[in-house]
């Protein structure tokens, strides 16, 4: 017998018979043979049609993904172009402007931020500045800062910088930060400090006036609170190159559960009394209310004694003065068995070096022509903030970086093993506060002391000059670290 399910998957359902008396004799037994002749020629060019159909499909979505492959891969020029475009961007550039396009950005962002001229946030109390890493690169506010960002990032710097400025009598709120320590010069003014310790068993308060250091022990409260006729001026570093994690007890207060406050605290009116504060509109992050003396009717700003400040207070303006021809260094730091430090000084040194991740801190003055000779650190980023005057920068590391200038307000940083130098360049002398990435003893090698380090006859072999040249190479009694012409 005949199948006739292979005729139906061939012709398709439109050609069953309708008349069985058209196709049938004999009871149905047989095909008749001239339905069956007709409909073979048909049946054959149907098959052709959709075969050729499918080659046709087939063939334009070849050249389709052929025609992309070759777009993506090679410009209309013809030059071989094996990166997109998209791809050439690094992850955080050209953020700020919205767009995907590549731009070049001068390489001495990489080491140097102009933060003085940096987005100011302004509060009722003062206002911020910073030269810091974003997670989100439309937080920066042009390529340069998110050069500087991606840098410091990059290189694990363990290093953020910024600026407060608060007002006569305003505060920068109590406050902690979750990931970082914090280390903090005092520019202009004068103001009392207040740190707060594990379960409030010691709160220690202290003034500090210009030329002074402070630091903050990671998530240790603490507050600044201006209490001179001029603004504080403070150059902080913080202990991370991520984005700088902080929390204000005003914020804690108010996210916390009303009923949570009351049972907490304890207040007269429970309830009532915490429903009683209305959260402002404004940040209050550096904080001075319009009402403030009906607010406050005595303020007290108590001192603590020299073994608690210590902890987190140096006089660095009143420390020891390392001279050299052309300059003077002084130094906030660690040393080891508290070596060339007095009593209240070695307290800082051991509180700085009993936590992790702390900060090496100095002041740099180097005179009118004056140059801090090329060297590099061993165990430190270095980061730097221009307090007066104005100076060249060189860098020799990991990738060609032209020589830079810098001014008052500027910024520069120098990745660890990074050789580099700084020359006065302005008639005053050029003063910086410094900050190392380390809270144990600095160590440092200048070119000089590796030159004469060196056997004459490697010196010799490497530079393909005579042994006896380098005997004029003269070693001074007087350390040349910053030297004069």
């Amino acid at each position: 017998m005949e199948n006739r399910a292979f005729e139906m998957q061939e012709d398709g359902l439109a050609q069953l018979p309708t008349n069985k008396n058209q196709h049938y004799k004999n009871n149905g037994s047989s095909y008749h043979e001239s339905g069956q002749e007709k409909q073979r020629p048909c049946t054959l060019m149907k098959i052709f049609l959709v075969c050729f159909l499918a080659c046709l499909i087939t063939t334009a979505i070849g050249v389709l993904v052929l025609s992309l492959v070759y777009l993506i891969h090679f410009n209309p020029s013809g030059s071989q172009q094996t990166v997109p475009e998209m791809e050439k961007v690094p992850p955080q550039s050209g953020c700020c402007s919205g767009s995907n396009t590549t731009k070049d950005v001068d390489s001495r962002f990489g080491f140097m931020s102009q933060l003085s001229k940096s987005k100011v946030f302004q509060f009722e109390g003062g206002a911020i500045q910073w030269a810091r890493y974003r997670n989100n690169p439309k937080d920066y506010s042009n390529d340069n800062e998110m050069e500087f960002g991606a840098s410091i990032n990059h290189h694990q710097s363990k290093m953020t910088v910024g600026t407060l400025r608060i007002v006569s009598k305003g505060l920068r709120a109590p406050h902690w930060h979750f990931n970082a320590n914090e280390h903090g010069y005092l520019l202009q003014g004068k103001a009392w400090i207040g740190v707060v310790d594990d379960g409030a068993n010691t709160v220690t308060t202290y003034t500090v006036e210009a030329g002074q250091v402070i630091f903050f022990p990671k998530n240790t409260l603490h507050w600044v609170k201006s209490i001179g006729d001029e603004d504080c001026l403070f150059v902080l570093f913080f202990t991370t190159h991520d984005e700088l994690k902080t929390l204000d007890v005003d914020d804690a207060f108010y996210l916390t559960p009303e009923d949570i406050a009351a049972r907490s605290l304890k207040p007269q009116g429970g309830v009532g009394f915490i429903r009683s504060f209305v959260k402002p509109k404004e940040d209050q992050a550096v904080n001075l209310p319009k009402n403030l003396a009906e607010l406050i009717q005595k303020a007290d700003y108590n001192q603590s004694s020299d073994s608690l400040v210590w902890q987190y207070f140096y006089d660095l303006k009143g420390s020891k003065e390392f001279k050299f021809p052309g300059g003077i260094i002084q130094w906030a730091r660690y040393r080891k068995n508290g070596a060339g430090l007095n009593n209240n000084e070695k307290v800082y040194s051991e509180s700085i070096n009993s936590h992790s991740d702390t900060l090496t801190l100095g002041t740099l003055r180097i005179t009118s022509n004056g140059l801090r000779q090329p060297h590099f650190h061993f165990n430190a980023h270095e980061m730097g903030y221009v307090i007066s005057g104005c100076g060249q920068i060189g860098i020799v590391g990991e990738k060609p970086v032209p020589d830079f200038t810098v001014g008052i307000g500027d910024v520069f940083f120098f990745p660890i093993g990074t050789q580099h130098y700084i020359k006065s360049t302005c008639d005053e002398d050029l003063l910086m506060i410094l900050a190392f990435s380390t809270g144990n003893q600095l160590e440092t090698l200048d070119m000089d002391d590796y030159f004469h380090g060196t056997a004459d006859h490697i010196l010799a072999q490497l530079f393909l000059k005579k042994q006896g040249e380098f005997a004029k190479i003269p070693k001074f009694e007087e350390d040349q670290a910053i030297n004069l012409p």
